[in-house]
């Protein structure tokens, strides 16, 4: 199945942001020439407003997946993005032009609740209640590893930024494993005493931080902070520097909401840290300044729960996922 980007009037910010009409136009790149830089384009849009990123749009608008979206991330270069579903496909995106579906990657059993780019943007990582992780080769669309030794639901997965080739994954089983794709099976595991729904690496790949009811944990740009996502309808911003304070929670975003459904709402940084973002069952997206924690944006579009929204690497775009079945893309 290959869907293209559709022609929509949608809502940008709502807070003192100005709303904004878009419709796609031509064609995106070929995936092969998917590492060639897109400039930002000169001069104002059809509404008059100065365009601040390369999107052939203000507001683009992803539609083909046939349930609930739960995960999305942009390539390391910002010209793809990976989508994994309720309908248990993965789906890879042009960012520009279009924003043609040009291939889908089939494999696992069940829903994919999380996936992640390895650092060198050549494999994806992704994460399902089939108690499996398995690793994908983007070149060539196909499944090159997988790894099944969770004995339940596996809710996140994560690749260590630089070092060995290390990934580590978090399941209902109530561990944390740590896999090296060099090798065949988990090289170490990491029990708890509850579910584990989220899981990274520190900036040198020698911690692991694991997050269990409060859903959501994201390692800042620098490496020196930590952003989790709560049930509590609340971001929280944590020191992980040596020799911080005893309380290493340094600030509290709110804003956002959890819902009966308790979807694992994700959260992320924008590349300069300046900003994080995080999904909402509100059907909101917000974003917030990190210095001020003031919510910047409150985006509009989607009809159903929010599940995950990130930044794009390099330029002013965010991008959301939802329970009704879309993609935004939009330009800040």
């Amino acid at each position: 199945m290959f869907i293209s980007g559709q022609k929509l009037v949608a809502c940008l910010p709502t807070e003192a942001m100005m709303q904004s009409e878009s419709a796609l136009s031509v064609t995106g790149p070929r995936p092969m020439d998917l590492s060639v830089p897109h400039s930002a384009p000169q001069g104002p849009g059809p509404n008059g407003k100065q365009r601040t990123s390369s999107l052939e749009s203000p507001i683009m608008l992803l539609t083909g997946h046939q349930s609930a979206i739960y995960t999305m991330k942009f390539n390391p270069e910002g010209t793809i993005i990976a989508s994994g579903s309720h309908d248990r496909e993965i789906f890879l995106w042009n960012v520009h032009g279009e924003c043609k579906n040009f291939m889908v990657l089939k494999g696992h059993k069940n829903a994919i609740l999380d996936l992640q780019w390895t650092t060198d943007g050549t494999q994806i990582v992704s994460a399902s209640p089939d108690k499996t992780l398995r690793v994908w080769d983007v070149e060539v669309g196909k499944q090159i590893k997988k790894m099944a030794e969770h004995s339940s639901f596996v809710n996140s997965c994560c690749p260590s930024r630089r070092g060995p080739p290390l990934v580590v994954s978090g399941s209902d089983d109530g561990t944390a494993k740590l896999w090296d794709l060099r090798q065949h099976g988990a090289i170490q595991t990491f029990p708890d005493n509850y579910q584990i729904t989220a899981v990274g690496f520190s900036d040198a790949s020698d911690k692991i931080y694991t997050g269990g009811i409060d859903n959501e944990i994201k390692l800042s740009p620098d490496g020196s902070y930590l952003l989790t996502n709560g049930m509590d309808c609340t971001l929280r911003i944590w020191d992980m520097r040596p020799y911080a304070p005893q309380n290493r929670c340094v600030k509290i975003l709110e804003g956002h909401q959890h819902n009966f459904e308790k979807n694992l709402l994700k959260c992320s940084w924008s590349a300069d840290g300046s900003k994080v973002t995080a999904g909402s069952s509100d059907r909101m997206v917000y974003i917030w300044d990190t210095t001020s924690r003031r919510i910047l944006y409150k985006l509009l579009g989607h009809t159903g729960s929010v599940n995950e929204c990130v930044f794009h690497p390099k330029e002013p775009i965010v991008g959301s996922c939802s329970s009704d079945k879309q993609i935004y893309l939009g330009e800040l």
